[in-house]
């Protein structure tokens, strides 16, 4: 398994990963816009400028995205964003990092390995400890937040999505290695 930012190569598993959550109507967390974007290679220059903050649009903030791709046949199982820094909104609501995993590879680890290999990219940015919401009553992200050291601190109501979302925070004092950049 490695942790790899998005690139043109991986076009037709970037369309496959996205087909999967369109055909059965789950949210695509930690993706960015990859919704609205039919053309991979769209979606790959909008993750991209997000990287920079002069590129940022406004009100927005840097992030980084990232794949998880499955070694022995290419695949990507999961996605995952790592934004630099909060604005009001992901200071309350939706932490550093978003994830999914994909609906077909769902209860196999991945989710759990994949937040583990992006936690020493967070360290990389400067940042001491990170904020990781979830939905109150989703377990499986629950479990792999806990997993990787997550630690409870209240439950807050979003009132735009009416949503009660677990607030968690992992300090990344113990975190050591990185994932594979390409």
């Amino acid at each position: 398994m490695r942790l790899i930012e998005p690139t043109i190569e991986y076009d037709q598993q970037i369309r496959a990963y996205r087909k999967e959550f369109l055909d059965c109507g789950d949210s695509m967390d930690g993706t960015g816009a990859l919704r609205r974007f039919e053309n991979p290679q769209g979606w790959i220059l909008y993750s991209d400028s997000y990287k920079n903050p002069l590129t940022v649009p406004k009100g927005r903030v840097p992030s980084t995205q990232y794949m998880l791709i499955r070694d022995e046949d290419q695949k990507i199982v999961g996605m995952i964003q790592i934004r630099h820094y909060f604005n009001d909104y992901l200071e309350q609501y939706g932490g550093h990092i978003g994830y999914s995993v994909a609906p077909s590879e769902r209860r196999k680890g991945y989710a759990t390995q994949m937040l583990k290999m992006a936690l020493p990219e967070c360290k990389k940015l400067g940042l001491n400890k990170v904020l990781i919401t979830c939905i109150s009553g989703n377990e499986g992200s629950k479990r792999t937040i806990l997993n990787n050291g997550g630690i409870y601190e209240s439950t807050v109501y979003e009132s735009k999505k009416g949503v009660y979302l677990e607030r968690y925070w992992i300090v990344l004092s113990c975190v050591k290695g990185g994932a594979e950049r390409t």
